[in-house]
């Protein structure tokens, strides 16, 4: 949603403010020291919860082929455990998505990784009782793939397979796929590579994580946005919001004014 402030304020008509909204195409990349479970349990909870229908949920992922056979094992298993049903049962992990409409969408991406890619497990959906679709894990041969480039708002992760020695061109890769630049995350215990990252995705995520997943941001305790075309990496975050509103003005009052022009540290020795 889109909110242009002071649009009919004669003082501001020259200068529209626009805060918004935007989505973003977040992603998890996760180097060869990372650890396996936490990245398992993290892109299964960053891609899932809320049906994946937040704008910081985990759209797209990056494991090297060494970690994939595990990882993917662990969230297959973690896939087929998870309830969705009725959000009033709180064993259920997912309720249904949003309306008919997004459930159209998103089935229509399940249908185009059936004939375009793989999909591990998951990609059944159903609107008999409700607009109900099991979360879905993807795989791609192809880091230009739609469905890691376009926002799906949905329970549906793809995931890029990458060759182990390939981890900087993977960083490019994830910096230059996608328009987005809402969350991201990276997994390592390397502390060289959670560096390298933190340099090579500056402007891929306005909200950056490290070996977590990339939601659960505490809005109102700290700036929540993006760049690019993720909005303007402070909405509805703190009190640095504010400062897109109004220009700062410093005021100073001397009650004790100086009566002569020379300093102290000018007089005699």
């Amino acid at each position: 949603m889109w909110q242009t402030i002071g649009a009919n304020m004669s003082r501001y008509r020259s200068y529209p403010r626009i805060v918004g909204e935007t989505g973003g195409k977040d992603f998890i990349v996760a180097h060869p020291s990372a650890d396996a479970t936490a990245l398992a349990v993290a892109a299964v909870r960053g891609a899932y919860e809320y049906q994946g229908q937040k704008c910081s949920a985990a759209s797209r992922l990056y494991v090297p082929r060494s970690l994939w056979s595990t990882v993917r094992d662990q969230m297959v298993a973690m896939i087929e455990e998870i309830r969705v049903g009725d959000v009033r049962d709180f064993r259920n992990f997912m309720g249904a998505v949003i309306d008919r409409k997004a459930f159209d969408k998103i089935s229509e991406y399940l249908e185009d990784a059936r004939r375009n890619a793989r999909i591990i497990a998951g990609g059944q959906a159903d609107a008999s009782k409700g607009y109900f679709i099991r979360p879905t894990l993807v795989e791609t041969t192809d880091p230009g793939y739609r469905l890691l480039c376009e926002e799906i708002f949905g329970p549906v992760l793809t995931t890029y397979v990458y060759d182990d020695e390939k981890w900087s061109e993977t960083l490019r890769i994830v910096d230059e796929t996608s328009p987005y630049a809402l969350t991201g995350s990276v997994f390592a215990q390397d502390r060289q590579a959670v560096r390298e990252a933190t340099s090579a995705l500056r402007h891929a995520a306005g909200n950056f994580y490290i070996n977590d997943k990339p939601t659960g941001a505490v809005v109102g305790q700290q700036p929540f946005g993006g760049g690019r075309a993720s909005g303007t990496n402070d909405k509805a975050g703190s009190k640095l919001n504010l400062m897109r509103w109004v220009n700062a003005r410093a005021i100073k009052e001397n009650f004790a004014p100086p009566r002569d022009y020379r300093y102290p540290f000018m007089g005699a020795e």
